[in-house]
């Protein structure tokens, strides 16, 4: 194998490929990205459960193909003076050259190495930009404890051409709507994908205009139990096994009357929780009162450090009083595509519902559940 290639272009390829790179590989050969030149050089990583591919214009002398360290060739590629990069292969060795830099790898065993997944059958394109934005708002609420692997996913539910995105901790909830072009018009399906994955993938395609998802649905495919789900754009493409388990019942957590409503800029506001939150103890909340014309939040009890704020409220309802965890507070202010925030509450024991600001044109797209804590005493 012989090839020429531009550093940025081989740069920013292994970079996206490496990302799928475990940390702890089963295999060694698990380490390895495998590198297939031809019309063009395909860079790919593999650790059974995600795949990443890329593909990038070269100029190639010997056909052929490799398998290094990923990790490695990430950190030497990066390091590379802006010069054309010249790759070959000889035995068990890959020179690398680069200017007056020379590299000389050792391979891996290319034949011991899984062969990747297909990409399953395209389901629809989405914008780049709206998914990687839709996905970031709904993925905060996505559970860390991995002894509940189905709240570690984002469910996604797939409607004509309506998707929902759906992510839960059991302490928050967060849903997104948004619209793609589906290939049936009549397609239905909801899938658990993993949330760290799928936020990995949405970022990192951003450089293309539009995003194919390509879905194998748990049970389209006896061989693939679990289903898979892979997106592509750019000439990168990834895909990764789907979550299984009971996913809950988050539909009954979205009140649909309310009997409290406040609207506040959402800057000031998120910057006031901030300060009051600096004398809260970890996992004690901020309090929020609620009355005609403004918010007051307080912190601290008793013979800790206190803290009160006020700022300006729109607040229709009777006084309320009601606490919440701060960083959930914040996270979910920090994810509204709005400039005023909008609350809405039923009781100071039940969920709270943090949106922007509701237009004329219908409900909002991006909804987010908080639930309170109760106070002592």
């Amino acid at each position: 194998m012989k090839f020429q290639v531009e550093r940025d272009v081989l740069a920013d390829a292994v970079a996206w490929t490496a990302r799928a790179l475990p940390a702890r590989p089963a295999v060694p050969v698990l380490a390895g990205m495998h590198l297939a030149a031809a019309q063009q050089l395909t860079l790919s990583t593999f650790d059974y459960e995600v795949s990443a591919q890329a593909s990038v214009p070269v100029i190639t002398d010997e056909e052929g193909t490799v398998l290094v360290s990923g990790r490695l060739l990430a950190e030497i590629v990066r390091s590379l003076p802006a010069r054309p990069v010249e790759m070959s292969t000889e035995g068990t060795r890959t020179t690398l050259k680069c200017g007056s830099a020379v590299f000389t790898l050792m391979t891996l065993p290319d034949d011991e190495y899984p062969t990747l997944p297909a990409m399953p059958p395209e389901a629809g394109a989405v914008g780049a930009d709206i998914l990687a934005s839709a996905i970031s708002q709904v993925a905060i609420a996505a559970g860390r404890d991995d002894t509940l692997p189905a709240l570690t996913g984002i469910r996604m539910e797939i409607a004509g051409d309506t998707v929902t995105l759906v992510a839960t901790d059991r302490y928050r909830l967060a849903v997104r709507e948004l619209h793609w072009q589906p290939v049936k018009p009549d397609m239905s399906a909801a899938v658990l994908v993993p949330a760290r994955v799928l936020v990995d993938a949405a970022r990192s395609l951003t450089t293309a205009a539009e995003v194919t998802i390509a879905l194998s649905a748990p049970g389209d495919d006896g061989t693939q139990r679990e289903g898979i789900i892979g997106f592509e754009g750019g000439g990168r493409q990834t895909t990764t096994r789907l979550l299984g388990g009971e996913y809950p019942r988050y539909q009954t957590l979205l009140p649909s009357e309310f009997n409290a409503v406040a609207e506040l800029t959402a800057a000031p506001f998120a910057e006031a929780v901030k300060r009051v939150a600096l004398v809260a103890e970890r996992n004690t909340p901020v309090r929020l009162a609620f009355s005609a014309g403004e918010l007051m939040l307080e912190a601290g009890a008793g013979d800790e450090a206190q803290a009160v704020e006020t700022v300006e409220a729109s607040f229709d309802g009777e006084d309320l009083q009601i606490a919440f965890n701060p960083q959930y507070l914040l996270d979910g202010l920090s994810a509204i595509d709005s400039d005023t925030a909008r609350v809405s509450f039923t009781t100071p024991t039940r969920p709270a519902v943090i949106t922007g600001k509701r237009g004329e044109d219908g409900p909002p797209d991006y909804r987010y559940v908080l639930m309170p804590i109760r106070s002592a005493g």
